[in-house]
């Protein structure tokens, strides 16, 4: 979905010159490369830009040089795309540096891999005494800055452990790595015949495959919390002795006189001064439809100002205002959220003290009956490598990709680590209204000329008001065209100059005509009225018959066309919800014990998204509403939404099967290493072909239904 100015609202927050890579934007509504064409060509010609650059994935535009943001947003408005000014000191916080370790150590861990391979195959082949020695000792210098190198994860993790008393799965896995490689140190100084470098760096390099795997269905986006932080206002007007002077919004104080300019966002919470003014409270709680507000009204940070400039008392600053509470609501969230439980850490929670019991048992039973410490402790060593968690390390991950891999191709694009098994658990769904069930459109009349749209079009880009938005939307074919002396007239409508005609886009009794909606009107000709209307999102029918479980609406809107919609869905609705009352409806679902699907795309239901036990956003939801979800919606259709389902239920079943086989390998083979027929090398093997059980038995994602 296309805007046409919202560039407008931060106003003041981008008032000052940027050096260098100093400005970056949220473009919510871009989504194939055509907007990157578009984009990257439109902004050529701004003043101060040296180089342009974005970002589909994350929806982002980075431009670098000395350029105007006010010019950028505005020629963003001009393209037809909306636009968020971001803080780039916290997006800078949130970059995957984790990500890029475990791939680097991965890469580490596999070429010395290949290589230790290599020598040992001349180990294999018959080498003895002095060739067989210095062999085990080239692998020993390979190996063992490696094992230390790659093997940190592991070891970081097991030792954190450890400091407070309990075991998870990376305290037998470093156990294992540890010991394989510091037996074979032993040997290789002792002159032994068998030496498992190899061992030690395959089992390092299998499970690495899987840290790396599992860490990338979790860094898909950053804390929702920190993408509220990056779009609040960071400058504000302050009114001294009668002139505006640009302060730091952290800089306001109770009591401050602000002006809020015309398209920019109310910097703090406060109270209206001058007579009346006009808001888009949309991000806020979802409401289509442009607000008035008298002298005296509350004002509240985040609200856009559609009308002429208007002066505010500050009354709410800081952490006080309600975007930084929302902000602190979805931290909240996000925190309970963290502290669900994974299918794999349940389980390591119960093989890790087993594991290292049955390796001490062996210890000491084949020492009590050999004498031999070095025997008694190659056997300790094979049982820790055999039972090593390699294939439940796999289990998880390696389904979840998969899944994660059909779900994209069908337009789904999963986010967090946790998200397919919270919502394999669902039962009940929540669903905003406006923007996730419903579009805005408008109804152009028949036989409207290739002149008249293209005037509408252009008359739609330089307002604020929301169904300007959806015009734009609706005429994103259309070319615009040159007009003059463009002036928004507070909450009437936009008026402009063609040649010696004066063309209008607002209400009807405005343009002297005789309905109350939206109209347009060109010179002295009749006004041609334009109906205002919400269309059902492609798809949303299909999947509310598929869905099989309870289903409900929650939104901000107006109770008339909230239950209109319920109406027509057959569907429960709350009207006039605010954030904090979506979240307590979710706590009482949740008191109820059901596990609860939130879907919803403003920033209003971000801290809902975050609490929910799962979450789902479109991809034309604000960004923070999006990071704050599971998964986003890449497509306009909700068609295959019970999909998402489906597919998260197996899940839940392949990754079961994985914990099966991975316990029937350690069944057979774990009696013959205790029986001391396995050599650590050959304990590595088998470990190999249990972890590529696995993951084939994970392929299996592809055509499950």
């Amino acid at each position: 979905m296309t805007s046409a100015c919202p560039a407008c609202s931060v106003g003041p927050a981008a008032s000052a010159l940027a050096e260098g890579p100093g400005l970056q934007f949220s473009l919510p509504t871009i989504h194939c490369a055509a907007c990157i064409g578009k984009i990257e060509r439109g902004m050529g010609g701004v003043i101060g830009v040296r180089d342009v650059r974005v970002n589909l994935s994350l929806k982002r535009l980075s431009v670098t040089g000395p350029a105007d943001p006010d010019r950028v947003l505005a020629t963003l408005a001009d393209l037809g795309f909306e636009a968020y000014p971001l803080d780039l000191g916290a997006l800078d916080r949130a970059r995957d540096d984790q990500g890029r370790a475990l791939l680097t150590r991965m890469a580490v861990a596999g070429f010395a891999m290949m290589n230790v391979m290599l020598l040992s195959v001349a180990v294999w082949s018959g080498a003895t005494d002095a060739t067989r020695d210095m062999f085990h000792l080239i692998s020993a210098a390979i190996s063992l800055p490696v094992v230390i190198y790659s093997g940190q994860p592991f070891f970081l993790h097991a030792w954190q452990a450890l400091r407070v008393g309990r075991l998870n799965m990376d305290v037998p896995i470093s156990l294992a790595i540890l010991l394989a490689a510091g037996m074979s140190l032993f040997e290789a100084l002792n002159s032994g015949a068998h030496a498992y470098f190899d061992a030690a760096l395959s089992l390092t390099f299998f499970l690495l495959i899987g840290r790396y795997m599992d860490h990338r269905t979790r860094s898909a986006a950053r804390s929702a919390a920190k993408e509220l932080t990056a779009l609040e206002v960071h400058t504000a007007e302050r009114m001294v002795n009668g002139k505006a002077q640009t302060v730091s919004v952290a800089d306001l104080a109770v009591g401050d006189v602000v002006m809020v300019p015309a398209g920019a966002r109310v910097p703090v919470d406060g109270t209206l001064i001058t007579p009346s003014a006009l808001l888009d409270r949309s991000i806020l709680t979802g409401e289509t439809a442009a607000v008035p507000a008298a002298k005296g009204s509350m004002l509240q940070a985040g609200e856009i100002n559609l009308s002429a400039p208007f002066e505010m008392r500050a009354e709410a600053v800081g952490e006080d205002t309600s975007l930084r509470r929302m902000a602190a609501m979805v931290e909240t969230a996000e925190n309970a959220r963290n502290s669900y439980t994974a299918l794999a850490d349940r389980a390591a929670a119960i093989y890790a003290p087993a594991v290292h019991l049955l390796a001490l048992v062996a210890f000491l039973v084949w020492l009590a009956i050999s004498g031999d410490v070095r025997h008694s402790l190659n056997i300790a060593i094979a049982v820790l490598i055999i039972t090593c968690p390699c294939a439940l390390g796999l289990a998880v991950p390696a389904v979840s990709t998969a899944a994660i891999s059909r779900l994209f191709a069908h337009g789904f694009l999963v986010k967090h680590a946790t998200a397919l098994e919270r919502l394999a658990e669902v039962g009940h769904v929540v669903f905003d209204k406006t923007g996730t069930l419903t579009l805005p459109s408008v109804a152009l009349p028949e036989g409207l000329s290739d002149t008249g749209r293209a005037i509408i079009k252009t008359l739609a880009q330089a307002s604020h008001h929301p169904m300007s938005k959806a015009l734009v939307t609706t005429l994103k074919d259309a070319d615009v065209v040159n007009l003059g002396a463009i002036t928004e007239v507070a909450g009437e409508g936009i008026t402009a100059q063609l040649g010696a005609q004066t063309v209008r886009l607002g209400r009807g009794p405005w343009l002297e005509a005789d309905f109350i909606g939206l109209g347009y009107r060109c010179g002295d000709e009749p006004a041609v009225m334009l109906a205002a209307s919400e269309t059902i999102r492609a798809g949303v029918p299909e999947a509310l018959a598929r869905l099989q479980m309870p289903c409900e609406i929650m939104t901000g809107d107006a109770p008339e066309p909230a239950q209109k919609l319920a109406d027509a869905l057959n569907l429960p609705v709350t009207a006039q919800a605010r954030p904090a009352d979506k979240q307590r409806r979710l706590a009482q679902l949740a008191a109820q014990g059901h596990h609860v699907l939130m879907v919803g795309d403003g920033l209003n239901d971000t801290a809902a998204l975050a609490a929910a036990h799962a979450s789902i956003a479109p991809a034309t939801a604000l960004e923070a509403s999006r990071t704050a979800s599971d998964i986003v919606v890449l497509k306009e259709s909700f068609a295959d939404l019970p999909l998402v389902l489906v597919v998260a239920r197996a899940t839940r079943l392949l990754s079961q099967q994985n914990f099966v086989i991975a316990a029937v390998y350690n069944l057979i083979a774990v009696p013959i290493a205790l029986a001391g027929y396995a050599t650590p090398l050959a304990a590595a093997l088998a470990m190999s072909i249990s972890s590529i059980t696995v993951l084939l038995n994970a392929q299996r994602m592809r055509w499950m239904s």
